[in-house]
């Protein structure tokens, strides 16, 4: 039987380095929306010209686009042992449209780990990033501070922060994410399928607890 994982978590979670890795380690596609919309734009297919479009007009990508993409994806022979999704669905009504994907393909939504951080964790981790204007080296004023501040290690240009890297910037995307995806969750977790996952410990920790909660693919 193949397996179906959802992955969800608000940013700074952690959420898409676990489903990069779980997704090895179980032999599972690991599918992301944004992967999805960057390789058709690439591509420039019928649906990647349409998706362009829109994201230049600063519009958000209708449903029926980002799910035709999502199902063709699902179509493809890596997904024979299943997948797991990160990025889809984000809403009740996509879950639906997930829901009948996935019956279409003889399968079904399996689990939805969900990666919780408490929210001022949530701030630190991702408010303080500092950028190198020359070269876009990263550095963090908790996790990787620079030797002076204000200058890159490496070649000694001055580091900024970018808008969306500010702590008010962070706090409202994490609050539009958590009002955005309640639904959603309430949603899986009346289906008695929502796994919370203690994401406030170190990555190979959340990573063993994500293993030890999630259905595996069968042999095929």
């Amino acid at each position: 039987m193949s397996v179906y994982i959802v992955m969800l978590g608000p940013p700074g979670a952690g959420k898409g380095t676990q489903a990069e890795i779980v997704s090895k380690k179980l032999g599972l596609a690991h599918i992301s929306s944004g992967a999805i919309f960057r390789e058709n734009i690439k591509n420039q297919t019928e649906l990647g010209i349409l998706v362009k479009d829109i994201l230049e007009r600063g519009d958000l990508v209708p449903d029926d686009a980002t799910q035709a993409m999502i199902e063709e994806r699902l179509g493809r022979p890596d997904c024979e042992k299943g997948a797991l999704l990160d990025g889809f669905p984000r809403t009740p009504t996509q879950a639906q449209a997930m829901d009948d994907m996935l019956a279409n393909l003889g399968g079904q939504v399996d689990a939805v780990p969900y990666i919780q951080v408490p929210e001022e964790e949530l701030v630190k981790r991702l408010s303080g990033r500092w950028t190198c204007r020359a070269e876009g080296h990263i550095f963090h004023e908790s996790f990787n501070p620079p030797k002076q501040p204000g200058i890159c290690d490496i070649d000694g240009s001055e580091l900024y922060q970018r808008d969306d890297d500010t702590r008010e910037t962070v706090q409202r995307r994490i609050r539009v994410y958590l009002e955005q995806t309640a639904p959603l969750i309430d949603h899986y977790r009346q289906q008695g399928k929502l796994i919370e996952i203690d994401g406030n410990q170190l990555i190979e920790s959340v990573t063993a607890e994500l293993l030890a909660a999630l259905p595996k693919p069968e042999a095929q």
